[in-house]
């Protein structure tokens, strides 16, 4: 029984206590609703750059993803330049058509093969013309890449043995070229002096870092080599890359080792020299590109995080001006039989209740800035439910961090002195 009423009689004082907190911070609203600004504006930022980070990293994965599915991009090596300066990969002509056709017969792990030979040139339709990128290469584009014709057809087997003129526009061409999906249809296009007939348009599929992947124009590898760029007859047609889909994410790390091992086999590679070739892994540029964004969303949260210690800082200030203003409240009560331990509690509630009410306000400030931020980027990020828990949970322990030491030194008072001062 007795330990029952000491439990009833601390939780009556708790209440009490909170109660008499509450209406000190209600005697001085204006103040408080300052004071409790700064957190506002830390919680809110933190919460609304969390999401800005996560949306540009939904984001970036999304256009590596839109390349195509467990991706292995083969790229040709760097040729020779003129000084210490390199060309960068895929600057030689050291991959070609046939090596794509080997990969494709003999590595158990791939599924498809889509070889590419790409030159920048100008598209002429009438009195409209653009620059832009004519891309070689076969049939299996459309499965490789995942990249679907939106009207009409993607070029087929027979018009690729038979070097056939025909054309298949990205959206950015078609618009450049005064076009829609559908009056682009069977329209005569010239590439370099030669007419080909449109036979069909890409699906959008956006931006991937500085290129742009709608802005290209699909024609068959065999009529690209020929027509376009020429060919080596006795080399076979070169190719600047070839992509390789995988049979599963789970494969991509045995296709990668049985497709290095096959081009070192064709291209007489053995040690020392080096590999005349480079295996890119979609996954790899996944990772990488996730690692950029954690770093990012990292520094904007850090950076906003810092405006909760300032808000935190003029918690403490206020709290230390209120201690002053109240020195005789502190005395008479003091004086009326309230322990050091009362008045060390009624301050640290007052810091943690400023602190939390900044929080929540903070935090609907930072949901609503991440609506808006998702709405206007169209992003899926949603709002960062971590960010917002972590935000309170500091919120709290800056109340009790920054108002420890104004609640210490109230409850420190000689209750003489206090009731002596004006």
């Amino acid at each position: 029984m007795t330990g029952r009423r000491r439990g009833e009689r601390g939780g009556g004082e708790l209440v009490e206590t909170i109660a008499l907190a509450w209406s000190s911070l209600l005697a001085n609203r204006m103040r408080s609703a300052l004071t409790m600004l700064g957190v506002i504006i830390g919680i809110g930022a933190v919460i609304s750059m969390v999401t800005i980070g996560r949306g540009a990293q939904l984001q970036t994965e999304s256009q590596l993803k839109s390349l195509g599915s467990n991706l292995l991009f083969v790229q040709s090596g760097v040729a020779p330049g003129g000084g210490p300066a390199s060309r960068g990969a895929g600057s030689a002509t050291t991959l070609t058509w046939e090596d794509a056709q080997a990969i494709a017969a003999s590595v158990p792990a791939v599924a498809d093969v889509a070889p590419n030979l790409s030159q920048r040139t100008q598209v002429v339709l009438a009195d409209r013309n653009t620059n832009t990128t004519v891309v070689g290469s076969t049939p299996a584009f459309v499965a490789v890449r995942d990249f679907l014709p939106l009207s009409g057809r993607f070029f087929n087997q027979a018009e690729l043995n038979q070097a056939a003129r025909v054309a298949v526009l990205g959206q950015t061409v078609v618009d450049s070229l005064g076009l829609t999906d559908r009056s682009a249809l069977d329209r005569t296009i010239r590439i370099r002096g030669e007419i080909f007939t449109v036979i069909g348009t890409l699906e959008f599929k956006g931006s991937t870092g500085f290129r742009d992947q709608d802005d290209q124009v699909l024609i068959p590898l065999t009529t690209m080599a020929a027509r376009i760029v020429g060919m080596n007859t006795t080399a076979g047609v070169s190719v600047e890359s070839i992509a390789v889909s995988a049979r599963s994410a789970e494969a991509m790390e045995a296709g990668e080792y049985q497709i290095t091992n096959l081009l070192r086999l064709r291209h007489r590679i053995v040690p020392p020299r080096e590999d005349d070739f480079l295996i890119r892994n979609q996954a790899d540029l996944v990772n990488a590109s996730n690692a950029v964004a954690n770093v990012f969303t990292a520094l904007l949260g850090g950076s906003a995080a810092i405006s909760l210690l300032v808000g935190g800082i003029g918690i403490m200030n206020i709290m230390l001006v209120s201690v002053t203003e109240r020195t005789r409240e502190i005395g008479i009560r003091r004086a009326i039989g309230a322990r050091c331990s009362d008045i060390l509690r009624q301050f640290l509630i007052e810091s943690t209740v400023l602190s939390l009410a900044g929080g929540l306000l903070g935090v609907l400030l930072g949901v609503l800035a991440s609506m808006a931020i998702n709405s206007v980027f169209g992003w899926s990020a949603g709002i960062a439910l971590d960010a917002v828990g972590c935000s309170l949970i500091f919120c709290l322990v800056i109340g009790v961090f920054f108002g420890a030491y104004p609640a210490s030194k109230a409850a420190q008072l000689d209750p003489m002195t206090a009731l002596r001062s004006d």
